[in-house]
């Protein structure tokens, strides 16, 4: 059994708890407290539910597109492709209403990492939930693995995906219901989307798209050929890509 270090920093923002695991002796701490400085940058600008932020104020018609700040005109615009690409399936304005939530928590973890790496740590995870980017390889295991939870338990896994400088991005109906825009019931077929790739924040838009699309139209993933889709359906049912580094467990844990 591996005994893995407690994570270096629990960052909660967004939502969420975000965890910083890094496996670099001697690191400057400094670039960890500016990725961490930077997630509550972006959930001060991009989140919906204040009222002060930006994307609150675009949506509400008082500051327009080309005065917002520059993160944020390239964010929107990355969503507009995104909805074109993905035929509608990822949207970031559902119901007419500016959201551009499917993809900015991805985007944001994957700044996060991209800081950490542009200051010489090579060996980390951050995660947020089911949004997890990885870099080098830890010196107790082979290789990071990020497991894909059992629908009809929560301490049970169906198997695990290898990660190697990439990231996954999971949506699904297990923490807070349906929240996802378009998604069917649990009952009805899919349990969750995890979608693994080399960047974070399209990982997680890709991942929204397909649960709300359903597995029926999904051609247009083929668009994106650096994207492996692993889906788990309310029986149990493990459907994925024929290149994702999934491995099913032998025994599930009850």
């Amino acid at each position: 059994m591996i005994t893995l270090p407690p994570p270096t920093r629990v960052e909660h923002v967004m939502g969420t708890a975000v965890v910083f695991d890094i496996r670099d002796h001697g690191f400057n701490d400094d670039y960890l407290e500016e990725a961490a400085s930077m997630l509550h940058w972006v959930d001060a600008t991009f989140s919906v539910f204040r009222h002060d932020s930006e994307i609150s104020r675009i949506a509400r018609g008082e500051l327009s597109v080309t005065d917002a700040h520059l993160k944020v005109q390239v964010v929107l615009a990355i969503c507009e492709a995104l909805r074109r690409d993905t035929k509608g399936a990822f949207d970031h304005r559902p119901n007419g209403t500016l959201d551009p939530s499917g993809y900015v928590k991805g985007w944001a973890v994957e700044q996060a990492a991209r800081i950490l790496t542009g200051s010489g740590i090579d060996t980390f995870v951050v995660s947020a939930g089911g949004d997890i980017a990885v870099r080098g390889t830890p010196s107790n295991v082979d290789v990071w693995r990020a497991g894909i939870r059992d629908p009809l338990d929560p301490n049970a896994t169906l198997g695990t995906v290898e990660l190697d400088n990439n990231a996954i991005a999971t949506s699904g109906l297990y923490e807070r219901g349906t929240h996802i825009w378009g998604a069917r019931d649990l009952g009805e077929g899919l349990a969750s989307v995890s979608i693994v790739g080399p960047d974070l924040g399209i990982a997680d838009a890709l991942a929204t798209a397909v649960f709300a699309a359903g597995l029926e139209d999904i051609a247009w993933l083929n668009s994106f050929p650096e994207y492996d889709l692993i889906a788990v359906t309310s029986d149990r049912r493990i459907l994925r890509s024929p290149s994702a580094a999934f491995t099913s467990s032998a025994v599930s844990a009850r």
